[in-house]
């Protein structure tokens, strides 16, 4: 069981810096941060996202996609044309400069996953993600609920 847990943190560790490294390095060049890749590719991909939406495709927190939304406006990648001051539910859309960079962090994306998956066929790809789902299930549902009746069934 130790060996198990040991491949499993350090590959999950090792994916997750070589994923950090990637987005880093390729952002480095429009000034922007690995956490910004996200929000530009979504809302590249979906034309058009709400903060709260954002939060939700992105599994990040909503003061880390606040903060992304702030910086990417300021420096004229998004617009959000908000009447009102509650922010949270309005539309985001990329400006020409954001539509740019979104369409090259959609073209390195597909490279870098068909780079991440040469060797591995179709089948085994399908089970990988159906395997790493279940994996995120269990482990939300133990997190969401870690309470003493829990503990003591693990």
């Amino acid at each position: 069981m130790q060996e198990r847990f040991k491949e499993f943190t350090v590959l999950i560790a090792n994916i997750n810096r070589c994923i950090y490294k990637i987005k880093t390095e390729e952002m480095a060049d429009f000034n922007l941060k690995s956490s910004h890749v996200s929000c530009l590719y979504y809302i590249y991909k979906e034309d058009s996202l709400t903060a709260k939406e954002l939060c939700d495709v992105c599994g990040e927190d909503k003061a880390n996609i606040s903060r992304a939304i702030k910086y990417l406006e300021s420096n004229g990648y998004l617009l959000c044309n908000a009447k009102t001051p509650k922010r949270y539910q309005s539309p985001l859309q990329l400006t020409d400069k954001g539509k740019e960079v979104g369409k090259y962090i959609t073209e390195k994306i597909d490279s870098v996953l068909s780079y991440a998956s040469v060797g591995l066929s179709e089948e085994y790809r399908k089970i990988m993600y159906q395997s790493l789902n279940l994996i995120n299930d269990n482990l939300n549902k133990l997190c969401d609920g870690y309470n003493a009746d829990e503990k003591e069934n693990i």
